[in-house]
Parts: structure tokens; C-alpha cells; sequence
């Protein structure tokens, strides 16, 4: 990466900079895995659980987790009630399974978290040659998560699940979390490379005519990335150079 091609850097969070992605995985699958067993007790029907490979890529990757509880139990034919914030715990809304994965995520994230590998040396690099950095996340833990793993003091704007519902933004697939970070920095998208390691958010990319779309694949779906609009991609950031002349 040179300052002559790029004013700004755009990174998803969750799986690009932090080791978080894991946590969400693991909490979505808690979630379902719960619910569906539940179900299927009181139904009768066999039980079969949440996929973390290709569920959790196709419904919930990238997504703001009301969508993805919408999207994988839809999935599944199953449709709830949206509920309120303000349901028991217990309840079988949208509103208290998104808040009860929270939960589960946030008692992960409270054990620990770090950095990805690369991470932290390509945020300082981007920052010593005048490249603004952006983190556009669709997680409402974003700015705990950024806090916990030493990376908030070098982003110069967060936009994120909060945002999106103060703003009223839609979440990834659609482009406008990451238009509203490139509003915050002045610059246009075509002059913003992105990271992300989501489908959703690889997409939103696209949408959004940022001028390079990075791909993340820390795992298996290097071909849907590029399918759904990532220009190259790579394993993780450690292998993004900075140029320095």
C-alpha cells in the first residue's frame, strides 16, 4: 500500500484486526443450538444443530445480529415474533434470542481477547505514512472490543452496530456503514481500500465503489469472497506492506 493510491484504510473488525470472530461463532452456535433442541423436544422433529461453516457464512457472518437470527431461522422455516428489548429473557422473539447471543458473547469476550496477527504493526504503519483508518463493524461490542485488545488509539473513526441504530443505517450486505465512515473521514470511497473477511461485508464493499476490496480468509471461502465482489484475497493482514517512500 502507497499514500499516493489510498487516503483511507476500511477494516471490518470481527476476524480482521481482533480474534473475535471465533467468539461470535461459538456464541451463535450456543444460541441456535439451545433454541433448536428446544424445538425439537417439543415438536417431536429431529434436531439438527447450527453449522458454524456454512450456516454461520451464509445467514449470520458480517450481519447485524437481529438479521442474522431473522435469516438463519427463516432458513430453517421457523418465524418469531420481533418482540422489544424489554421481552423476558426467556422469550422466543428476535429481540431476546439477538440479545441473549449477546450475552453469550459477552461473557467470551470478558476471558480474554487479542489482536490478530499483523494487526496492530499495519495500524501503526498506515498511520506513520498519513493513511486515516476506519473500523466499521456491525457489532454493538465494537468499541469494548477495540478497548480490550489495545487497538482504539489507532483508529481515527469507529463506526458500528450503535451507529447503525441511532442512524437508522442498514447493516452489511447494504454499503452505507462503511459510506458513513468514509463521510466522517472526507474521503470519497474510491480512494479507501477495505478489509473484510465477511461475504455480507465484502459485498457491501462492492456497493459502495470503495477502489479495492480486500478479502480476509481465515478459514475455507477464499472463492465466495471473490464471488461477491473481494478483489484479491489474503490469509491475514501480516501480509499487507506498507510503503514508506
Amino acid at each position: 500500500m502507497h499514500r499516493r493510491d489510498w487516503d483511507a484504510a476500511f477494516f471490518d473488525m470481527d476476524g480482521v484486526l481482533t480474534d473475535t470472530a471465533r467468539l461470535h461463532i461459538d456464541a451463535w452456535r450456543q444460541l441456535f443450538d439451545d433454541f433448536l433442541h428446544r424445538r425439537a423436544a417439543a415438536s417431536g422433529e429431529p434436531f439438527v444443530p447450527f453449522d458454524t461453516g456454512a450456516d454461520y457464512l451464509a445467514y449470520v457472518d458480517g450481519r447485524p445480529r437481529e438479521d442474522g437470527v431473522r435469516l438463519f431461522l427463516a432458513s430453517r422455516g421457523i418465524g418469531l415474533p420481533e418482540g422489544a428489548e424489554s421481552d423476558r429473557d426467556g422469550a422466543e422473539t428476535v429481540a431476546a434470542l439477538s440479545r441473549r447471543k449477546d450475552d453469550i458473547f459477552g461473557r467470551a469476550l470478558r476471558a480474554g481477547v487479542a489482536p490478530l496477527p499483523g494487526a496492530e504493526p499495519l495500524l501503526r504503519q498506515l498511520r506513520h505514512v498519513g493513511i486515516l483508518i476506519a473500523v466499521v463493524s456491525s457489532s454493538r461490542n465494537c468499541a469494548a472490543v477495540l478497548e480490550a485488545t489495545g487497538l482504539s488509539a489507532l483508529v481515527d473513526v469507529r463506526v458500528d452496530g450503535m451507529d447503525a441504530v441511532t442512524l437508522g443505517l442498514p447493516g452489511k450486505p447494504a454499503p452505507d456503514l462503511f459510506l458513513e465512515a468514509a463521510r466522517r473521514l472526507g474521503v470519497e470511497p474510491r480512494r479507501g481500500i477495505l478489509f473484510e473477511d465477511a461475504i455480507a461485508g465484502v459485498e457491501a464493499g462492492r456497493r459502495g465503489g470503495f477502489g479495492q476490496v480486500v478479502g480476509v480468509d481465515l478459514g475455507d471461502h477464499a472463492a465466495a469472497l471473490v464471488s461477491h465482489g473481494a478483489d484479491v484475497v489474503i490469509a491475514d493482514v501480516s501480509e499487507v506492506a506498507v510503503a514508506t517512500d
